[in-house]
């Protein structure tokens, strides 16, 4: 299954943000209600010889595999299953076309991405929507701040996915971003847009990463 639109983590493209088809879904169990979206793992086939490869592959977290609880049997993201929806290119680096749904094991490892932090900037001057994105270290996001050069550090609220907002009118000013990963890490982002952005879909480059 190819995730190429936007989907529960509000990322777009995913080739053109730079993640590709090395992404997952992750079942409710891993999702934990978007806060997520944007972490990797390193996941390998085990115990099942006749359906495994060797080796393993590493994955972001991009979207989100709903539940289905009119099935009694064989819904794999229902809770409590911990479950990882491969694209089909990266589901057969690990396991044989015709396993379907194979046992694996996983854990959380830190992002490696090229360049530095983007954002994507949304919603309207009233209510500003900012979707950080190619975010290395941890890759998921526990609290996010906007700056503009007449402000100082203000709160944003997850809105949903990896999508934050504020209601705070910023427009004519540069935007800074603080960024606070999920192991506790904080960085500043400064003066990443210029005072003629706008709330078109436009990206950003931070410069740096974590």
């Amino acid at each position: 299954m190819l995730y190429l639109i936007e989907g529960a983590c509000g990322y777009g493209d995913l080739h053109k943000q730079g993640y590709g088809l090395a992404t997952a879904a992750l079942s409710t169990a891993l999702f934990n209600n978007g806060y997520t979206c944007g972490a990797c793992y390193e996941i390998k086939c085990v115990n099942s010889p006749q359906w495994c490869f060797p080796g393993t592959i590493k994955i972001t977290a991009t979207n989100f595999c709903p539940p289905d609880y009119t099935k009694a049997q064989d819904c794999w993201c229902n809770p409590p299953q911990k479950h990882f929806d491969l694209s089909q290119p990266m589901y057969l680096k690990i396991a044989k076309y015709k396993s379907g749904v194979v046992p694996v094991r996983y854990r959380r490892v830190p992002c490696a991405k090229t360049g530095g932090v983007k954002f994507e900037i949304k919603g309207n001057p009233h209510f500003l929507m900012v979707l950080p994105y190619n975010v290395g270290g941890a890759g998921d996001i526990r609290a996010m701040h906007v700056k503009g050069t007449k402000t100082e550090w203000i709160p944003m609220k997850k809105n949903w996915g990896q999508i934050w907002n504020t209601g705070v009118v910023l427009t004519g000013q540069c935007l800074s971003f603080r960024i606070t990963t999920s192991n506790g890490i904080t960085k500043d982002f400064i003066d990443v847009t210029p005072p003629t952005w706008r709330c078109n879909g436009q990206s950003f480059d931070g410069k740096v990463n974590f």
